[in-house]
């Protein structure tokens, strides 16, 4: 395989958990609601996916459990900050420490072991056979074709239906939403745990499909990303896209020396994706301040009490 097929390959396959986490991210904070209990719930996804799937051999069952354990997270999450108005921030921050010393208490015994079942790669009837592009695009595994899907289905139901109203509404003016009967509190639950649930998947296709072994910080971050993904699309699904398939290549650019025999240092490697995002986000917040802070919800990261109506 080729520099070119070998980059487009693995920005795929490393972005396509990057989309599923970021996308989450994204239906929460649209609705208010930051959650930067990513990690943990990636973190957590991975390790009950990978023992499920190993005690099993169901990868189905992995990928559920996943996301209900993320899903779970984000329920706390959505308790202490929606329902008891708590800082988004400290909340978040807390549970991304919680959520990695739990999936280290998960996953202790199975350390190091190998999967027993992955999902074979399906291939398109004759789009696969398109020369060069066929084989790269057209023959992934379910979880890539449904995180591409998802982000098109997101992208129509924010702009063409009356829940995507209901969210950004709960979003940029949530007194005025309500008041117009918009079920506020009901809204940003279901947005933040809906991002639990796309967490948890995301990190249980690092550790069933990816990987295929569970270890502590396994997920090395990428949550963060994902966080960061979010202001880098300016809130909006289908630029996630590009976004995660960039954070992807510079994520394989390890594998892709070391098959190349260029010798890179590995954590300058590792550092690549953050100071991508550093620089990705100084650029995007330069560009708010010029057109006033365009993409980002009014009301976000501010809890809504009902009595003050603001």
């Amino acid at each position: 395989m080729d520099f070119l097929s070998f980059a487009l390959t693995s920005a795929i396959v490393l972005g396509t958990p990057l989309i599923l986490a970021a996308l989450g991210e994204l239906v929460s904070e649209r609705s208010g609601v930051i959650n930067l209990s990513v990690e943990g719930m990636m973190l957590v996804g991975a390790a009950t996916g990978f023992v499920v799937t190993f005690s099993t051999g169901n990868i189905a069952l992995g990928f559920a459990a996943a996301a209900l354990s993320g899903g779970a997270l984000a329920l706390v999450h959505a308790f202490l900050c929606v329902g008891l108005k708590a800082n988004q921030i400290i909340s978040g921050l807390t549970l991304a420490l919680l959520g990695a010393g739990l999936a280290s208490f998960i996953g202790r015994d199975f350390a190091g072991l190998p999967i027993p079942s992955y999902i074979s790669p399906l291939s398109i009837p004759l789009l696969s056979d398109i020369p060069f592009l066929g084989p790269i695009f057209f023959e992934r595994d379910i979880i890539v074709y449904a995180a591409f899907a998802a982000v098109i289905i997101t992208a129509i139901v924010l702009k063409r239906t009356r829940i995507g109203q209901w969210l950004k509404a709960s979003g940029e003016a949530p007194a005025a939403a309500d008041a117009a009967g918009v079920p506020v509190f009901i809204v940003r639950y279901t947005a933040v745990v809906f991002g639990g649930l796309m967490a948890g998947i995301a990190g249980a296709y690092f550790s069933t499909v990816f990987v295929r072994l569970w270890s502590d910080n396994l997920t090395a971050g990428r949550g963060w990303i994902a966080i960061a993904l979010v202001i880098f699309a300016s809130w909006r699904p289908l630029l996630l896209v590009p976004g995660a398939l960039l954070f992807g290549f510079l994520d394989s650019l390890n594998f892709q020396f070391q098959t190349m025999g260029i010798t890179v240092s590995t954590d300058i490697l590792g550092m690549s994706p953050f100071v991508i995002t550093l620089v990705a986000l100084t650029i995007v917040w330069w560009r708010q301040q010029r057109h006033g802070g365009a993409g980002v919800p009014r009301a976000l990261g501010l809890p809504y009490e009902r009595e003050s109506r603001i």
